[in-house]
């Protein structure tokens, strides 16, 4: 990878952090982006897929068509894939044939059924609240050669840094909404308990254990019964809080 290649895959993979809507979108152009520029060095066409695993989130999937989701797919499915070394490792992993490599054989299997021959996996470093790795996919035998490699382990730098910066992005805003609906919980029990308190001439402290009792009878969520009450009380349907977006 050339200096002024490195300098365009830094500034478009920081660019896609500020333009896309959310990660899908992100990993969207990075595999896209990717299989580019590995089509570039190997002159053959790549195609490129990534897994996203975040701590307590579902997976994301993205890939540079639908073919590299597919055949993503296919070692998620086999489970026998080199995308475990890679990250076991933090080094790439290299099958250059799929009809005489040892080491996975029913994911080789798999993939040559589907027109891939060659695969490249290259681990992205995120820290410990995620993982992926990168899987190029080739129609034809040995395309990944020690100097595509190699280029393969300068984007996947770049890339890495890219969606550290649009995953703490993406935490900020999910930390947002958490927080935006535990006010709203919160703002849901304080407003029944005080319907409550008026209805039955307490004080807080009763109410508040009134509607804990009613709502491990019912098995029902405190913040849930407490939009029931008010609902039933006001006629209005979801409450809201005094705080901006």
């Amino acid at each position: 990878m050339t200096a002024e290649d490195h300098a365009h895959a830094v500034e478009l993979l920081h660019n896609l952090v500020t333009s896309t809507e959310d990660i899908r979108g992100f990993l969207d152009g990075m595999t896209a982006f990717a299989a580019a520029t590995m089509t570039k060095a190997t002159k053959n066409r790549i195609e490129c897929a990534v897994t996203l695993h975040r701590h307590k989130r579902s997976a994301t999937i993205a890939g540079s068509s639908d073919d590299a989701i597919l055949l993503d797919g296919i070692g998620q499915s086999q489970g026998d894939w080199p995308r475990w070394d890679a990250l076991r490792t933090g080094a790439p992993v290299l099958i250059r044939d799929v009809s005489t490599d040892p080491c996975w054989r029913h994911y080789c299997e798999a993939l040559a059924g589907f027109g891939c021959h060659s695969v490249l996996a290259v681990p992205l470093e995120l820290g410990s609240e995620a993982e992926a790795v990168l899987n190029f996919f080739a129609p034809i035998t040995d395309v990944f050669s020690a100097e595509v490699i190699e280029d393969a382990k300068v984007f996947a730098g770049i890339a890495s840094q890219a969606l550290r910066l649009e995953l703490r992005i993406a935490s900020a805003e999910l930390l947002a909404e958490d927080l935006k609906a535990a006010m709203e919980s919160r703002t849901a029990i304080d407003l029944a308990c005080g319907m409550i308190m008026a209805q039955n001439r307490c004080p807080q402290n009763e109410a508040f254990q009134l509607l804990r009792r009613v709502s491990s009878t019912r098995n029902q969520k405190l913040h849930t019964l407490a939009q029931e009450i008010i609902s039933n009380v006001s006629g209005h349907g979801k409450i809201g809080t005094h705080f901006e977006d």
